[in-house]
């Protein structure tokens, strides 16, 4: 039940980017560093695109490792593979220059395991909503490293 509910909050677009304009007023901070906010620019209108997401890992300071719980289907991940270069807006950083790189099967799933380890409760609720909002179970997820060029912004 619970699934369900979370899952068709998943896939309401409003829910999903109310995030968005908390990023862009610079009040990204009330997420913490488990959020970002990925700036990315579509590729066929060109347009700059946001998607919030979830921090799976940082494997260091100056790398952030997130999912795409939709898989490769997903717009921002689609996007990325057209042109990698990004900025990211995490905690009270913003607008961070970035550049996407694709995770192996073998780094995703090593990534994958360490989340799960790291934070059980939630990986439980999100892996219902996921598999809820796909249809499918969620093993083999890609997920992309951002590395972080610049300092971004300061608020």
């Amino acid at each position: 039940m619970i699934d369900r509910i979370v899952s068709r909050l998943l896939r309401t677009r409003a829910v999903v980017r109310a995030p968005i304009w908390l990023y862009r007023h610079r009040a990204g901070w009330l997420f913490g560093s488990r959020m970002l906010m990925l700036e990315h620019v579509g590729r066929r209108s060109g347009a700059l695109r946001y998607v919030c997401l979830e921090v799976v890992e940082r494997p260091s300071a100056s790398e952030i490792v997130v999912v795409s719980g939709f898989g490769e289907r997903a717009q921002w991940y689609q996007n990325l593979l057209a042109e990698p270069s990004c900025r990211v807006s995490i905690g009270f950083r913003h607008n961070i220059d970035t550049e996407a790189r694709f995770l192996s099967e073998a780094e995703s799933a090593a990534a994958l395991q360490n989340y799960q380890q790291a934070h059980p409760k939630a990986w439980a609720r999100l892996r219902g909503a996921i598999e809820t909002a796909v249809g499918h179970e969620v093993e083999g997820l890609p997920m992309v490293c951002l590395r972080l060029l610049g300092d971004g912004d300061a608020s």
